[in-house]
């Protein structure tokens, strides 16, 4: 396995392994434009989020520019995975040429980590399910969902602008997030009366995640159950996520 870059690169890849255990890896870039747009766009959005992001490509001209720690390898084998921090990432976005690399990649992840969010891009539409199959959380298909917001905007322009600048605006105060209630949470347990997010913590709960990627569901009635695994969705400020994040951390 090769580091690109100058050893200052290489020592500061390490330093990030050992120190960040949000990394997000990247892997990466594409060959032509809209692959290319794919990771970048994706790398973008997660630096302006305030994540710290790895890189990996095997052709070093595509880290020309950019100061972000970076590996030189093939995203598919084993070495290169581990030598980026996939042990401590948080997630992997693979956006590689071809569906069989992102194909192999999303397998040899998963083989890494069971528990990694993987998310790998489909440039076809028969290809998701067999992304899926080698272990991704989820298969985008880029053309899809842009085809699917255009048609959003032009049926329903403000609920799109709205959920738009909500997911993606820096400068809108309010996020609509996740929080996962791992084993001994101690929301685990409560109802969603009991919890009472928006007189606890001030910000709104939309939905509740069923474990196992199971069904949402919507303005959940007060009788709704939380159990490890749960996922809420909330929304509010940074702030308040922030808050709802810290009590709901096994004790």
């Amino acid at each position: 396995m090769l580091l690109s870059g100058v050893p200052e690169g290489a020592d500061a890849l390490r330093r990030m392994k050992l120190a960040i255990a949000g990394l997000i890896a990247v892997t990466v870039f594409g060959t032509v434009g809209y692959m290319i747009l794919a990771g970048q766009s994706a790398t973008a959005h997660l630096l302006d989020t305030g994540n710290q992001v790895a890189l990996v490509d095997r052709d070093d001209t595509r880290f020309a520019g950019t100061d972000l720690p970076h590996v030189l390898g093939d995203a598919s084998v084993n070495e290169v995975l581990q030598e980026a921090g996939i042990m401590q990432a948080r997630a992997l976005i693979c956006a590689l040429d071809t569906d069989a690399e992102t194909t192999y990649a999303t397998l040899s992840a998963r083989s890494m980590r069971p528990d990694l969010v993987i998310i790998s891009r489909a440039r076809t539409l028969d290809s998701k399910e067999k992304l899926v199959l080698a272990g991704a959380t989820r298969a985008v298909n880029p053309q899809l969902i842009g085809g699917r917001r255009m048609a959003s905007f032009a049926l329903h322009a403000d609920v799109a602008e709205f959920l738009d600048e909500v997911l993606h605006d820096d400068d809108f105060g309010h996020r609509i997030q996740q929080v996962r209630l791992a084993e001994g949470s101690p929301f685990a347990g409560l109802t969603v009366a009991d919890l009472d997010v928006p007189a606890r913590f001030g910000c709104q709960q939309l939905a509740v995640r069923a474990p196992r990627k199971g069904a949402f569901v919507a303005a959940p009635p007060d009788s709704t159950s939380l159990v490890a695994g749960s996922t809420l969705i909330v929304f509010g400020t940074p702030d308040q996520v922030e808050r709802v994040r810290a009590w709901a951390v096994p004790r």
